[in-house]
């Protein structure tokens, strides 16, 4: 910086000759440290540009004296994790369930892998609890639509519910209303006959002729009590759990549109191993019988 050797009168500082509207710029250089650390850094950078992957180019970018990738370093620890899964992914593609829950190890291993497959793929629909929504069953309870034995929800899981799997499981009920099987009176007395096997509030008259229409066109899947046959997918309908909702409207909904939920088959979309991964943790959730 250029010295004139004129001072600024209040701070004593020489000023550089720089004037703008008035206001003159004094000499205040930064402190040598300062300087000495800003050209460090600019000889770290090109240091590092030298040595790491750094510019990009139109197809790739510089790779660097030593070659280091830290994509290559995840891939090269994935490689290594997947390798000491695959003692445990060997034994479990070589067992059944019953062996797998029957091996500390192994169930250990089923458990951890099964709730992160869970996460992944099931989660959204059923939530991250398994706890369900509308539409969507709750995992944690003892309620099973086709069963909740490891084999069943294996099975389940493999080919799916009404999906486009020739070995899904299959059960459809009719929309007795939209197919014109029962009319609008008919269908509010099976509806009575439904509230009163779940114990609710029902009027007893409609209830009574509901009986012998539930007989002739619902006993064949929901059995004469109404407790469902889970070979059949029909739901117990004794209990309160409800699948669309327990309410009059929601029942004269189902009975009259049908509701015909689509769960994928797993089986082309999954591993084996991690199906049957899948199908411990499910059955562990608490609800598996």
């Amino acid at each position: 910086m250029a010295h004139n050797g004129e001072k600024d009168p209040i701070s004593g500082v020489e000023t550089t000759g720089h004037e703008w509207d008035g206001i003159k710029e004094l000499n205040n250089p930064l402190p040598r440290w300062w300087l000495y650390v800003l050209y460090a850094t600019i000889i770290w950078s090109i240091g590092y540009w030298i040595v790491m992957p750094a510019w990009p180019t139109i197809s790739s970018y510089t790779k660097g004296a030593i070659g280091y990738s830290q994509r290559a370093k995840v891939a090269g620890e994935l490689e290594k994790a997947a390798e000491a899964q695959s003692v445990y992914r060997d034994k479990i593609a070589n067992s059944d369930l019953q062996g797998i829950m029957a091996d500390h190890e192994l169930l250990e291993f089923s458990l951890a892998g099964g709730g992160a497959a869970f996460g992944d793929n099931c989660a959204p629909c059923h939530g991250s609890g398994a706890q369900g929504f509308k539409g969507y069953p709750n995992l944690n309870d003892d309620n099973w639509l086709w069963g909740g034995t490891l084999d069943d929800i294996y099975t389940t899981l493999k080919y799916g519910i009404r999906s486009d799997h020739d070995e899904t499981r299959f059960n459809q009920m009719p929309a007795y209303g939209t197919d014109g099987i029962l009319d609008r009176a008919q269908i509010r007395d099976v509806v009575q006959y439904v509230l009163a096997l779940n114990g609710q509030d029902h009027n007893a008259k409609q209830s009574a002729a509901g009986k012998t229409i539930f007989e002739e066109q619902c006993v064949a899947c929901h059995g004469e009590g109404g407790e469902g046959i889970q070979e059949m997918g029909a739901p117990n309908l004794t209990d309160n759990i409800w699948l669309y909702g327990g309410t009059p409207e929601e029942i004269h909904k189902t009975v009259a549109e049908s509701r015909n939920g689509v769960m994928p088959a797993w089986v082309d979309r999954l591993s084996d191993e991690t199906l049957k991964q899948l199908s411990v943790y499910v059955h562990s959730l608490g609800g598996g019988q």
